[in-house]
């Protein structure tokens, strides 16, 4: 089989139209397709997703709060350069959501983190909250949802529910992939929540699985619970 050449594009669209930055530079493409890819190991597979959390948390925040601050250069005393002034509310959605956090973390200047865990039921796909140490109080908070797969939409639809409930006005959601099904459900739900990932795929399995996809992320990051 040959290869298929593909020319870099300008920008990602959201087939649902909602408020979605799609990252498909050309090297965060390749790096999702070794992510993909069912014969990539453990250690190389966390690598991909911590580069591809930071390349979309850079895309995502990019209107994050600045304020301009003194600097002596080697060469010229007082000059006035904008420092990033804000501090971001990580929640990763447990587990897979922990493989983001290290990289964004690293990307950012301040971050604070704030776990959340929730167990899907594999017969009716839907959600339980188990963990959840989000702040009392969230109002003007900047949060940030961080999960790779966005696939019913339905955790990170509650997710969402939970951040604004304590004050939050609109958190942003961080994954590498979605799905057309999972980002149209939540845009039912929550319409001005911004999603920021990697690429969009067309279909979910009979388990509620993105296809092409993946696999299961949180698994393939930290092994089987099984």
């Amino acid at each position: 089989m040959t290869d298929v050449r593909r020319e870099p594009s300008a920008s990602g669209s959201d087939p649902t139209g909602g408020p979605t930055v799609i990252v498909d530079h050309p090297l965060a493409v390749h790096r999702l397709s070794c992510l993909r890819d069912a014969t990539t190991d453990g250690p190389t597979f966390r690598q991909l997703v911590a580069e591809l959390s930071a390349f979309v948390a850079y895309e995502a925040l990019r209107d994050l709060t600045t304020v301009d601050r003194r600097v002596d250069t080697p060469v010229a005393s007082g000059v006035w350069f904008p420092r990033v002034d804000e501090t971001v509310l990580l929640v990763p959605v447990l587990r897979a959501g922990l493989g983001m956090v290290p990289a964004i973390q690293a990307t950012l200047v301040s971050t604070e983190v704030a776990h959340v865990g929730l167990r899907r039921d594999e017969t009716t796909l839907r959600a339980d909250v188990y963990l959840n140490r989000l702040p009392r109080d969230l109002t003007g908070r900047r949060v940030v949802v961080c999960d790779p797969m966005l696939a019913t939409g339905g955790s990170l639809a509650q997710v969402c529910d939970m951040v604004k409930e304590r004050g939050a006005s609109t958190p942003t959601v961080l994954c590498l992939i979605a799905s057309v099904p999972g980002l149209a459900y939540l845009r039912t739900r929550h319409p001005d929540v911004g999603v920021a990932c990697v690429a969009v795929d067309p279909e979910l399995d009979d388990r509620g699985f993105i296809v092409p996809g993946l696999g299961d992320a949180g698994d393939r990051l930290f092994g089987p619970t099984d």
